[in-house]
């Protein structure tokens, strides 16, 4: 019996689907430690470029940022509510307003320009992102939390 529950506490408590954050003294800052920050993910929007290199792989409990630009090619947006649902979004700073939302489905550039945002990736599986209305692999980005 004890055997069996040694195993059983192991599986509970070992393997991929417990992904840790990246850092093992998150501190006083919990979460949002420097240590727990993943490297800053880049999305390009712009008419027939691809949207940025992938797959992107994420640790579930890691903090990120995300950079989206657009060149002002043409009016465009990038949309994965999937995605945008399985990860805690901290804030997103466009022209340095922070506006810190429950949660989104897309953004959408009429003009050239940036928006960061930042978030904790949360619920592990493969999402996209992607250009709406577009079938091309260049128009969307496999991200997966792990």
């Amino acid at each position: 019996m004890r055997t069996l529950l040694t195993a059983a506490t192991l599986a509970l408590f070992s393997g991929p689907v417990l992904a840790a954050p990246l850092c093992h003294n998150l501190g006083f800052s919990g979460l949002l430690a420097k240590c727990n920050r993943g490297d800053t993910i880049e999305v390009t929007l712009s008419s027939g470029k691809p949207l940025g290199e992938g797959p992107v792989i994420l640790e579930s409990g890691a903090y990120y940022e995300m950079e989206i630009t657009a060149d002002g090619t043409a009016e465009i947006g990038l949309t994965g509510p999937e995605f945008f649902h399985a990860i805690w979004m901290d804030e997103i700073v466009i022209n340095d307003i922070e506006v810190r939302p429950m949660a989104i489905d897309s953004f959408e550039f009429d003009d050239a320009g940036t928006a960061e945002f930042s978030f904790i990736a949360i619920k592990p599986g493969r999402y996209h992102v992607l250009v709406p209305g577009t079938t091309g692999e260049s128009q969307r980005l496999e991200i997966r939390i792990q």
